[in-house]
């Protein structure tokens, strides 16, 4: 097996997109394709985000084509434990990533490009400065309220979707405290899960806690917040997470305090920082809900030729955590 990658990082998380090496996804819908993924290049997935190639917080993609000609681009995500409904940060990277490779046409100033994603289609704007992209915003599907309070691990967790659904709980988000937030997120989605079923009332493949994300505000700046995502299984994202900040937006919206428009500065552990607001209000089967527009920048960090030598007994890798 050889598989080429093209990789970016946006705000610290990785995002490995598959350039050569797999034929095209099958099915009539971006959710067709991922069912094709896991049934025919789960070990594309595997050999690309375990070790020795990857690392357990490794994240990627299959590009195919979209739904139809109203989108440029179609996308099938994966990390650790399988293909995710929605990624915010790998959204802005491959939209990155089509521009310099000139998939779609790039020109200076603002260029539309439209994605389709598992959990819908996404508007994209790339900012180029100079020739190079600078930023990439996109408006995000649909993101609301599931639910307020609900308790798990002692805590009370609040549940808000944003391309997928997460858990959001106070904590104290520093790098040292990672080991303990692992294992707390893991314990706060099994707690959620086993008490109700999270479904979207549209699309039942979108569901169950895809995330849970610890938030500490910033005591001089009331529109900062300071976040670590822990997702899929027990993976820890870098970014301040592109479709978890959607999801953050439409908690403070609906709480108040944060002011349609005004801009919420979302940092990630690491220190990165994406931009995002509410910018409009709309309604999911009679559920309220907002649109948010999300904006942050991506890094090429390099082109890989990966081998799987047919006598390794290490196979397509393993995971450590």
């Amino acid at each position: 097996m050889t598989v080429e990658t093209v990789d970016y990082h946006a705000g610290g998380e990785p995002f490995r997109i598959v350039t050569v090496g797999v034929e095209p996804l099958r099915g009539e819908t971006i959710l067709d394709k991922r069912r094709d993924a896991l049934a025919r290049f789960d070990d594309v997935r595997r050999l690309l985000v375990n070790e020795p190639r990857g690392h357990a917080d490794m994240y990627g993609c299959f590009t195919c084509k979209p739904n139809d000609a109203g989108a440029d681009l179609g996308v099938v995500f994966f990390h650790n434990a399988g293909y995710s409904t929605a990624c915010g940060h790998g959204t802005i990277a491959l939209v990155t990533w089509a521009l310099d490779e000139g998939i779609v046409e790039r020109r200076e100033g603002d260029n539309r490009v439209v994605v389709d994603v598992p959990s819908g289609r996404l508007e994209t704007v790339a900012c180029v400065e100079g020739g190079k992209v600078r930023s990439v915003r996109f408006c995000n599907v649909p993101s609301f309220i599931w639910a307020r309070g609900l308790r798990a691990r002692g805590r009370e967790v609040d549940v808000a979707f944003g391309g997928a659904f997460y858990a959001s709980c106070p904590e104290r988000v520093e790098p040292g405290e990672l080991p303990r937030l692992i294992e707390l997120g893991r314990a706060i989605k099994s707690d959620l899960e086993a008490a109700q079923e999270f479904v979207h009332p549209l699309e039942p493949e979108l569901r169950d806690i895809y995330g849970v994300i610890f938030w500490q505000p910033d005591p001089g700046e009331p529109r900062t917040q300071r976040n670590v995502t822990v997702f899929a299984d027990g993976e820890v994202d870098r970014s301040p997470c592109g479709s978890g900040t959607s999801a953050r937006l439409a908690l403070l919206d609906g709480s108040g305090e944060l002011r349609r428009g005004d801009e919420l500065r979302h940092l990630s552990i690491v220190g990165s920082e994406f931009r995002g607001r509410v910018v409009g209000a709309t309604e999911v089967a009679g559920r309220a809900a907002v649109v948010t527009e999300v904006e942050g920048s991506a890094y090429r960090t390099g082109r890989h030729v990966f081998e799987l030598d047919p006598d390794d007994p290490l196979g397509t890798g393993f995971l450590l955590r």
